[in-house]
């Protein structure tokens, strides 16, 4: 075997391995410990644990302690096989319940396998390293404790989750945890209300507060979106917030989505608070007779949608209840769908490159849960693996994850951590247009069916917000910061000054400030610093007199200038949608 972290499933494998030896260490330290299960995840691994006393930072430490000890120890990894009886027979003289829970619910004809390693057996399907003396003790951290209810069922006893990290060198792990403290200090939501963007409160779970600055940076998004958009051709429309019952039947959302839905009642018939878009344009398609010249037609729509998360499964940003989507929709012939893929992620890859944010592309496959048949389904994802590969991208298959009416492209871009988020979506969909009835006339003078693209770039306003909040640490581009220029008078005397810098800038379409505070120059600067400005421009009476200013970057102090040659750099910077300072 290679031992190359750098290879997924090794990496995996390192991780399991390392879940078992902190199950040996917490039955070494605790006895009377239940177990159980311990997966390696993304990042690490984590154990449940059935135990009465609540683990503290102290019992973490010990239980690191007792890990090296196991890995110093080199204790080999021994599989073996037992019948269905004799599994449970054997967990349940050891006192393992949940053991002979999962034993149970495996099916007849399953393959019931341990793990041996010394005094410590595990229930496990594995595969394992050969040792404990494979993972290097010093180069393990386990990270937290939180509560974890049995197979995620809130019915069920809670346990406690022990997360914890590995690698094959401390100086890898010592860089891990350094950007986890970096993304501590970047959290969208702490840097949201620092920064005034946006607040989330108990009396609306899930449903974000913009504040001012935060509106600012929402629509100059929409502004570039629209810009964007524009360029490439797409009609924008604004479709009902609430609509029938019968039209979410019709579109399978009411079978297939209706737990994620907010419903109401209006004049005794069922309406839903829309969850996506694509039902309202495709009405908008409906509402005129259509030929092959019009096509692809392509509707973009900044939609407000609503969908029920569970309360766990909000974070921030990342995921809310409510959210603008912008989205898009494309209605097309079967043989511009290449055509119109390869446009789609050109556009993608422009406003990805603005952002400085790189990325891979998944093609997720036909679910269980899914509408329309497999042939169908075969040839709307060649289409979209052609696409992609004729332009020289490259693509991993998620197999089974596509949405209920056809297969998709996601792509998942990277931010300044290395971490990965999934924004923007291509779904090709041969269903919902068939469901609709929708028609077009072709050039031979029949009707045909035409084939629906879904499509969003950012994912939702809200999400890339706060993906790029953490990407740019609050520290956006001159061109997105709420704030773009604020203007410190260093004393009374130059108030008059900085008024009229800020209203000549502001003629400008630049977005300023005034610190008018009674307060010491030094205080004023660290403050716009906190603040994440872009510019400072300090003013004084040398500046009044000679219609100069001081200019400050985030990152240095880069002296006087006229104030004409400061907005001339400054309108470049914004205008050309720099990522990094002109100055």
């Amino acid at each position: 075997m290679e031992y190359d972290f750098s290879d997924a499933e090794y990496r995996k494998m390192y991780r399991h391995t390392t879940s078992h030896v902190l199950a040996q260490a917490v039955k070494r330290l605790y006895p009377e410990a239940k177990l159980a299960i311990g997966p390696a995840i993304d990042d690490g691994f984590y154990y449940d644990i059935d135990i009465d006393k609540p683990f503290v930072p102290e019992d973490l430490e010990a239980l690191e302690a007792e890990m090296r000890k196991i890995c110093k120890e080199k204790i080999r990894l021994e599989r073996f096989e037992l019948p269905r009886a004799e599994a449970i027979a054997f967990m349940e003289e050891r006192g393992e319940p949940y053991k002979v829970e999962l034993i149970n619910d495996l099916p007849e004809d399953a393959v019931i396998s341990f793990y041996k390693q010394g005094d410590f057996t595990d229930l496990c399907a594995g595969p394992h390293l050969d040792s404990t003396g494979r993972i290097k003790g010093n180069a393990i951290k386990l990270t937290t404790v939180n509560g974890a209810y049995w197979r995620g069922d809130s019915s069920r006893k809670m346990l406690q989750r022990i997360y914890g990290t590995c690698f094959p060198t401390k100086a890898e792990l010592d860089a891990y945890l350094a950007r986890i403290e970096e993304a501590k200090k970047r959290d969208h939501r702490k840097l949201g209300r620092e920064l005034g963007l946006f607040a989330f409160r108990d009396e609306a779970p899930g449903f974000p507060f913009y504040l001012p600055k935060g509106m600012v940076l929402k629509n100059t998004l929409i502004d570039y979106w629209r810009q964007v958009h524009k360029k490439w051709d797409y009609l924008e429309i604004s479709t009902p917030q609430i609509m029938k019952r019968t039209l979410w039947e019709t579109s399978g959302h009411w079978d297939h989505y209706k737990d994620n839905m907010y419903t109401t009642v209006i004049d005794e018939e069922d309406f839903a608070i829309k969850p996506m878009n694509c039902p309202g344009s495709i009405l908008v398609y409906d509402l005129e007779p259509h030929s092959y010249r019009d096509l692809p037609l392509r509707y973009g729509e900044l939609g407000l949608v609503h969908r029920h998360e569970l309360s766990g499964a909000l974070h921030g940003m990342f995921r809310v209840r409510c959210f603008t989507q912008d989205d898009a929709h494309i209605l097309l012939a079967k043989d511009q769908i290449k055509d119109e893929v390869i446009r789609i992620a050109q556009l993608f890859d422009e406003v990805y490159t603005l952002f400085g944010l790189p990325y891979t592309i998944e093609l997720s496959t036909m679910p269980e849960d899914h509408i329309g048949s497999v042939e169908d389904w075969d040839i709307a994802t060649a289409a979209l693996a052609d696409a992609i590969t004729s332009i020289g991208k490259t693509y991993e298959i998620n197999p089974g994850d596509g949405a209920f009416y056809g297969p998709k492209l996601d792509f998942h871009i990277e931010d300044s951590l290395g971490r990965t988020w999934q924004c923007g979506t291509i779904q090709l969909d041969y269903q919902l247009p068939g469901r609709f009835d929708l028609e077009y006339v072709g050039a031979d003078g029949e009707k045909h069916c035409p084939v629906m693209i879904h499509r969003v770039v950012f994912g939702s306003i809200e999400r890339f917000i706060g993906v790029i909040t953490e990407h740019f640490a609050g520290a956006f581009p001159t061109w997105l910061s709420p704030v773009q220029v604020k203007i410190l008078p260093i004393t009374d005397r130059t108030m008059d000054y900085a008024k009229q810098v800020s209203a000549k800038l502001e003629a400008l379409g630049v977005r300023t400030e005034v610190d008018t505070r009674n307060e010491k120059l030094g205080f004023k600067i660290r403050e716009a610093q906190m603040e994440k400005v872009p510019y400072k421009l300090v003013v004084g009476d040398k500046e009044a007199a000679e219609g100069t200013v001081a200019v400050r970057t985030r990152d240095a102090d880069k002296g006087s200038m006229s104030l004409d040659a400061f907005i001339e750099k400054l309108q470049e910077e914004i205008a050309t949608k720099s990522k990094t300072s002109l100055f």
